[in-house]
């Protein structure tokens, strides 16, 4: 099945939304997530309904068919293995390579992907903690962990997984030591939502908003 980028990273997108709540996806979210209008949703669901890989109901919105949660798996599958050969073997910041591996992971063969496979070890998490799923493109395990903003004043966290949707938010994490592995103290909630933090290692505290520690998924530190 010959399929456009943009179709795509529709499934893509559809399959992120898909883990991150129960239910169906409205077109309203996929427009808001994609920064484009609802009516060009609407088209490109048109389409890709016509190839059997989403399910759409009036006014309850979409779900991948399995076929589309397939297709989904491959490219992020091949966009995770990118974000760490990226990383691992060409000393990109782990900041900077969601975009490159948005742009890269339509492009590759199979072979390439074995060769990625080979070179990095088959590593079962990318650089931002996110499962890759495996070669027969199962859906991954989910992980027992948390957004940031679930927990209290004087918590110890590990972060576990950063959202990589955004990348000012990820360079805004680089920039203050918040890395997978990380572990943080939290110091203060205020009541407008502002969560400080202090990482491990460093004397300074870190001032997070809330809609960028909600990025950020930690577990209880032992």
């Amino acid at each position: 099945m010959m399929l456009s980028d943009v179709m795509e990273d529709y499934l893509k997108v559809i399959y992120h939304l898909q883990g991150e709540r129960d239910g169906r996806i409205r077109t309203s979210e996929i427009a808001d997530y994609l920064d484009v209008t609802s009516p060009t949703v609407t088209s490109m669901i048109d389409k890709l309904e016509e190839r059997g890989l989403v399910d759409r109901e009036k006014y309850k919105g979409v779900e991948l068919t399995p076929e589309g949660e397939t297709v989904a798996l491959e490219v992020v599958r091949h966009h995770r293995l990118l974000e760490s050969y990226l990383t691992e073997q060409l000393d990109y910041d782990w900041s900077e390579v969601h975009e490159e591996a948005d742009r890269l992971e339509h492009h590759i063969s199979e072979k390439f992907e074995r060769r990625l496979v080979e070179a990095l070890g088959d590593p079962q998490v990318d650089p931002h903690g996110d499962p890759i799923p495996n070669e027969q493109l199962d859906p991954p395990e989910t992980t027992e962990n948390r957004q940031l903003t679930e927990f209290e004043e004087g918590d110890r966290v590990v972060v576990e997984r950063i959202s990589d949707r955004d990348p000012e938010v990820l360079r805004y994490l680089s920039d203050r030591g918040i890395d997978t592995g990380v572990t943080l103290r939290i110091d203060e909630i205020a009541p407008f939502g502002m969560i400080t933090a202090c990482p491990n290692g460093r004397d300074t505290e870190v001032s997070l908003p809330e809609d960028v520690a909600v990025d950020v998924h930690v577990h209880d530190a032992v």
